[in-house]
Parts: structure tokens; C-alpha cells; sequence
């Protein structure tokens, strides 16, 4: 008996601290899947704007998943939207670049490369109806030779994913690089 109440003594604080099932978000709710975090220390502004452009400029090589880097500014939304920011205050871009650039292509194009239907396709519709705005580099297009006729329609080109970096991040967005 004292070594079962030792025992439970001993694993509680593990039983405590690990973490629980993902929870589904109130923004986007097919995609950005989050933990709860009870109570943290480093209190969330809830009051403040949230300005954050996502860096993002890899892929992961299997093309019939979602990126998880597109996919995390569904989580940013998610999580800041039910630790009580207001959707209003949140202002969130995604510049892509390099290999991450095909994951952009509309389903026609993405069928021709890869034989299926873009599965980025309904994040990135989600992400745009919530006001992200997704810039495509213009030099990894030219270079790489993707039109604006074969990406998704609320895709915008831009100069070049520096040019969208620095100008965004004069507008006082935050960079998260990956």
C-alpha cells in the first residue's frame, strides 16, 4: 500500500504536465489544431494588435500533405483567437518562397506535377476568407516558372520574397523564420 501511494506521489506531476489532445480552433476549424496551455506565465496582449509574417520556404517532400508551415498560420489565428484576442486585432501574411512555392499551385497545375488535388488548396481558401494574406515571391515563381494563372486566386506575386519581407516588416509585422 505505501509503495502504490509513493508511486502515485511520484507520477502525478508527470499525469499534471502532459500534454492533452489537440483541440480543434473557433477560426479555422478543419486546420491549426492547438494545445491548452492553463494559465501561462508570459501573459497573452489581448488588446494590441498582432501583426506576424510567416517565413515560409520549404516544403517537406510528400505532396499529398498539407505544409505544416502554411498550416501554422491557421494555429496563430486558432490559438490567439481562443486565448481571447480579437479576430480584428490579429494581422497575419505568409511569404513563400523557394520549394514551398508549389504547394501555391491550383488544383489543374497540381495535377499535372503531382497526379492529385493540391491538399494545401482548402487551407489556404480558409486562411484568405480570414483575411491572411499569402504572397507569392515573384523571382522563385519566375525562376521556377509558375504564372499567376496557375495558383490559387487570392494568391498575390510580389517583387521578390525580400522585397514583401522588409516592406511588411516596416508596416511593423513581426517575422517568424522557421
Amino acid at each position: 500500500m505505501k509503495h502504490s501511494i509513493l508511486f502515485l506521489l511520484l507520477a502525478l506531476p508527470a499525469v499534471i504536465f502532459c500534454q492533452k489532445e489537440s483541440k480543434t480552433g473557433s477560426v479555422i476549424t478543419e486546420f491549426g489544431k492547438t494545445y491548452e496551455v492553463k494559465n501561462p506565465d508570459f501573459k497573452t496582449d489581448t488588446k494590441n494588435d498582432l501583426k506576424v509574417v510567416f517565413d515560409v520556404g520549404r516544403s517537406f517532400g510528400d505532396s499529398t500533405k498539407v505544409n505544416p508551415l502554411i498550416n501554422t498560420a491557421a494555429r496563430y489565428l486558432n490559438m490567439h483567437v481562443d486565448a481571447g484576442v480579437p479576430l480584428k486585432n490579429l494581422k497575419v501574411a505568409l511569404v513563400i518562397h523557394g520549394n514551398a512555392a508549389n504547394e501555391l499551385l491550383n488544383n489543374k497545375s497540381y495535377q499535372k506535377k503531382y497526379g492529385i488535388d493540391n491538399p494545401n488548396i482548402p487551407l489556404i481558401s480558409a486562411l484568405a476568407e480570414k483575411g491572411v494574406q499569402i504572397i507569392l515571391c515573384g523571382q522563385t515563381a519566375a525562376y521556377r516558372n509558375i504564372p499567376k494563372s496557375d495558383v490559387h486566386p487570392t494568391i498575390r506575386f510580389a517583387l521578390s520574397a525580400m522585397t514583401a519581407l522588409v516592406q511588411l516588416q516596416n508596416e511593423n509585422y513581426r517575422l517568424i523564420n522557421f
